[in-house]
């Protein structure tokens, strides 16, 4: 058995792999794991004083009786209680209380399934690495160890019982994800090298969906401070306890490093972006960014420290949030990811945007690349989505090119063109269509369901289509607060570049409730991550690109998508698509 260890983080249970891990519930049984785990389960059983310590005649408020429980469940693994009995006569009084037992054992399985499980399978470069045939590997460790776990249950079920189930079950037992990790294998400059060379590196990502987590928090405070002093220089890292995930942000490569406490949120990168292939790791990272820093460290940055350091000597942006369950959202991995890159796109003269943008193609031949531009929960996504429903009749093609973030530029034509950053999207149920997170739920990362501002990570591109540089048709700023009436339509076409720039440099819109902001928000173009920090280089790159818009009679205006309006969460979205799909239906 090459099981190395498994940690216990919150309800997260990891495993740590060099390869096959068990060949049968024998060896689950006898392993070190199995005993940490049945401890795990009495101590939660002593926290709440339950009544079955007293049920079972073992003495388990001692440890003494917790290592003759784990005894006995390994003799019931392959015997009835009646045979284990006479193997040990110490445990004959326990057949007097087989229902106990029995429910001592559903106990423990259910408390086994509570738990985000995850096997990181370790291995080393070369051509026997397990990260050269994956798919052998993780049939060979994951699906092997789900077919061992449901079996090892119902064998100890029916040797306490002494009968069988009449319905078979057949729930995830063994691991929700599966990672093939590497030792890292990238330059990096000598300074970041010291702190993070020792962390290995993800090369595949196995899930199970749909894969149900419920992090520490569901909102996003603040906004990612630019500073002067690199957060990661005298940093120490556990580099056992930290995994990174290369991931491909648009034209970018990010090393993601994070703390394994945070290893659901990281899990579901595969969700959102790429992972980058061996050749764009070996060229090194445009960014690196650690998700989980030892707290005491980041003090020194105050009392909100998710920060980044554009180290401009190594030409590298570094940003890093601590280990805290305060920072435990997945909008601190997404949007820090995204500020990192949008500076280096400001850097390298196109214009980071934070909205979505779409091809639509009609069948009778009409079609038109849209840039919808706006905060977060102004009705972007929603949009798109009500473009789908509202025109499967009408519509030949619809592709996602950018669903959060991504970048412009004017080609060597004048063209204004757009590229996008993720393959996926980071949605909230709360907006949704009916239905429409289940109709995709075989593939999706689901957060916190039972909360305001749950969401799902899905993935809804293809790194084709966001690295392809697509001419825009119309950009709109997405509108989420103003009711429409005669003088503010649905749809409403700026008549100047100066005109179009006061209303994106503003930024206005209705919070929903995804941040800890309220009310009407205003921020600089509806995107603080990056752009308010490098107005120098933004305003200039702007000015430039609205202008080319002009110049190239794209439609420039605003969408009102009456999102942040009470009884318009449905409504407002449908009939901003209606109107825009009418529009577009004009032009042929």
């Amino acid at each position: 058995m090459s099981l190395q260890r498994m940690d216990i983080e919150r309800r997260q249970a990891i495993l740590h792999s060099m390869g096959l891990v068990c060949s049968s519930t024998a060896e689950i049984v006898e392993s070190h794991a199995f005993a940490q785990f049945v401890q795990a389960y009495v101590d939660v059983l002593r926290k709440f004083n339950s009544p079955l310590l007293n049920d079972i005649p073992l003495d388990l408020q001692n440890q003494d009786g917790v290592s003759r429980m784990v005894d006995l469940l390994r003799a019931l693994a392959s015997a009835s209680l009646e045979e284990a009995a006479k193997k040990r006569p110490e445990y004959a009084i326990c057949v007097a209380w087989r229902k106990a037992l029995h429910r001592f054992v559903e106990g423990l399985y259910d408390f086994w399934r509570e738990h985000h499980r995850f096997m990181i399978l370790h291995s080393l470069p070369g051509p026997s690495s397990l990260d050269r045939r994956p798919y052998r590997a993780f049939n060979e460790t994951v699906e092997q160890l789900t077919h061992l776990i449901r079996g090892l249950y119902r064998d100890v079920c029916e040797n306490v019982t002494g009968d069988h189930p009449r319905v078979y079950r057949q729930v995830a037992a063994g691991a929700n994800v599966g990672l093939i990790a590497v030792p890292a294998a990238a330059p990096l400059p000598e300074p970041y090298a010291r702190v993070l060379r020792d962390i290995p590196l993800i090369r595949q990502v196995w899930i199970d969906p749909p894969l149900i987590i419920d992090p520490p928090i569901n909102k996003r405070t603040g906004s990612f401070q630019k500073i002067d002093r690199n957060p990661l220089e005298g940093l120490s890292l556990e580099s056992s306890h930290f995994l990174c995930y290369p991931a491909q942000v648009g034209p970018l490569v990010i090393f993601i490093y994070f703390h394994q406490r945070f290893l659901e949120l990281g899990c579901s990168l595969a969700n959102l972006f790429e992972l980058a292939g061996d050749r764009q790791i070996a060229a090194g990272p445009d960014a690196v960014y650690v998700y989980g820093a030892p707290s005491e460290r980041m003090l020194d940055f105050g009392p909100l420290p998710t920060v980044f350091f554009d180290d401009e000597a190594n030409r590298l942006l570094v940003g890093a949030v601590p280990l805290e369950d305060r920072f435990g959202y997945f909008g601190y991995v997404k949007k820090m990811v995204l500020t990192l890159h949008n500076v280096v796109m400001m850097k390298r003269g196109r214009l980071p945007f934070h909205g979505a943008m779409v091809h639509i193609a009609l069948k009778h031949g009409a079609s038109a690349n849209v840039l919808l531009i706006g905060d977060t929960a102004t009705g972007k996504s929603e949009s798109l989505e009500a473009f789908r429903v509202l025109g499967e009749d009408s519509l030949r093609e619809l592709r996602i090119v950018a669903d959060d973030m991504g970048s412009l530029e004017v080609d060597a034509e004048g063209r204004l063109l757009a590229y996008g950053t993720e393959i996926g999207a980071f949605l909230r149920l709360d907006d949704l269509r009916q239905g429409y997170a289940f109709g995709q739920i075989d593939r999706a990362v689901i957060m916190s369901p039972q909360k305001i501002n749950a969401r799902c990570v899905l993935p809804v591109t293809t790194l084709e289509e966001v690295l392809h540089g697509h001419p825009i048709d119309f950009l709109l700023y997405a509108n989420n607060f103003e009711e429409v009436d005669a003088e503010h339509p649905i749809v409403e076409k700026f008549a100047a570049a100066d005109e179009a720039l006061k209303v994106f440099r503003e930024g206005a819109a209705m919070s929903k409730g995804t941040t800890t902001a309220t009310g009407l928000v205003h921020s600089y173009f509806a995107n603080i991550f990056g752009p308010p920090q490098y107005k120098d280089l933004h305003e200039p790159l702007a000015q430039k690109l609205f202008e080319a818009a002009f110049a190239r009679n794209v439609f420039v205006g605003q969408l009102r998508t009456r999102l942040g309006i009470s009884g318009c969460e449905s409504t407002g979205p449908e009939e901003a698509a209606k109107a825009l799909l009418e529009l577009i239906a004009g032009k042929a």
